[in-house]
């Protein structure tokens, strides 16, 4: 038997389902907002934030009736999602080199083989997906995963061709290693998109040790940070530090922890990304070439034994301020902007699959300053680990524990 929870507002009604979830409001499919923020929980830290909106930003609540649904409960630990043309869903699994097929009726496909192998262990394996802009014409696929190599694991971008039949991945060849290699297994990134150039865009983290942690400031290593290459994993012409004999030619940004979010703003087409603070201190960034964002000199997270990073700063000069931070840490992953028709008030509000979190949130964005934040699905207590744009209008997010969620108009 169904157990169900009706919940009164002056906006509407809200009901809460075990299979879904409608949210009813105003017929004009307005937001409201508050003065309260949703983090109701103290932070880790007296620290101050550099403007008012950096962090806890007035609650707002979706007005549009919108219903949710778990397509599939057989994934195993699902890390990427995109689109293929035909609106199925293309998805990675961390543990495995396995890509797979989801419909949106639920199927879910045999592994789809021939990926080079991963290693699993940590926060690795295979991690974020794209496909190519022209992939009706070439069926090329790119993703990211942790490699074995000498000296430790690393970040590695590969790509291949979908075989017709759909069973195997063609021709996969690695296109870029973010080096230097490591002895560990956490901090690697792992998201992956094109720009309308048709360039990819990987994001990479500084691999987690103190040990590491400085490399992201370093701009001879690929460590803590948003890389930009062709294709065939070349720097693109004209990125920021192409003339600078100090540095990679394919680095974009630096100074991030370990970024697993990666989206463009569907009006301005800029970049942001998002990453994971220590305790406290996870970020939203509007990404710009050449800037350094900080880690770890500056942050607004402390240590996970209670200690202050470095010398405690949260600002400084020359070091960029993120758009917006959570302290406590909701844990931050993959990320899409919604461009979709079927809620107008998400128009360009960005989504953020949140894992410590267990929810979703949804960031009202204005003037590149956060002016509202909402928590989608934080009853279905699940690790929300990617979230993407549907072609048909609908957010499609997936979990760690397996499952794949349609959330959408009612």
């Amino acid at each position: 038997m169904k157990k169900i929870a009706i919940f009164l507002f002056a906006s509407g009604i809200a009901v809460f389902t075990s299979c879904g979830q409608t949210s009813a409001g105003k017929a004009n499919g307005s937001t409201t907002s508050s003065t309260a923020s949703v983090e109701t929980k103290a932070p880790n830290s007296d620290y101050k934030p550099a403007f008012v909106g950096q962090t806890r930003a007035n609650a707002v609540k979706t007005q549009t009736a919108y219903t949710f649904k778990v397509l599939t409960e057989d994934l195993q630990y699902p890390w990427g999602i995109t689109s293929l043309p035909d609106g199925r869903l293309l998805i990675t699994e961390r543990e495995g080199d396995n890509l797979r097929i989801v419909k949106l009726t639920g199927e879910v496909s045999q592994p789809i083989k021939g990926l080079p192998a991963v290693n699993p262990g940590g926060q690795g394996g295979l991690l974020g997906i794209t496909i190519d802009p022209a992939f009706q014409q070439n069926r090329m696929v790119y993703w990211v995963f942790s490699e074995n190599v000498d000296g430790g694991t690393l970040t590695s971008v590969a790509k291949g061709k979908l075989s017709a039949d759909e069973t195997a991945i063609e021709g996969a060849a690695v296109i870029y290693r973010a080096t230097p290699a490591h002895n560990g297994t956490l901090h690697y990134g792992g998201r992956i998109l094109f720009d309308k150039s048709g360039n990819l865009f990987i994001s990479t983290g500084e691999r987690s040790d103190l040990v590491t942690r400085p490399k992201a400031q370093d701009l001879q290593t690929s460590l803590g940070k948003v890389i930009h290459i062709t294709t065939d994993g070349k720097p693109v012409a004209g990125n920021p530090f192409e003339k600078q004999s100090d540095a990679r030619p394919e680095l974009y940004s630096y100074g991030h922890r370990n970024v697993q979010g990666l989206a463009f703003h569907p009006v301005t087409g800029e970049l942001y990304s998002n990453e994971f603070g220590p305790r406290g201190g996870d970020e939203v960034n509007h990404v710009r070439a050449g800037k350094n964002y900080g880690w770890p000199t500056i942050t607004y997270g402390i240590e996970y034994s209670g200690k202050k990073v470095g010398d405690a700063l949260q600002q400084k000069a020359g070091l960029e301020q993120p758009v917006y931070y959570w302290d406590p840490s909701v844990s931050p992953s993959g990320m899409t902007f919604y461009s979709g028709d079927l809620i107008p008030e998400w128009k360009n509000n960005l989504f953020i699959g949140c894992l410590s979190g267990m929810h979703i949130v949804r960031l009202v964005i204005e003037n590149d300053k956060v002016v509202g934040e909402e928590r989608l699905l934080s009853e279905e207590q699940q690790r929300f680990r990617d979230i993407t744009q549907g072609k048909d209008g609908a957010l499609y997010a997936i979990t760690d524990q397996g499952r794949l969620y349609r959330i959408g108009k009612k």
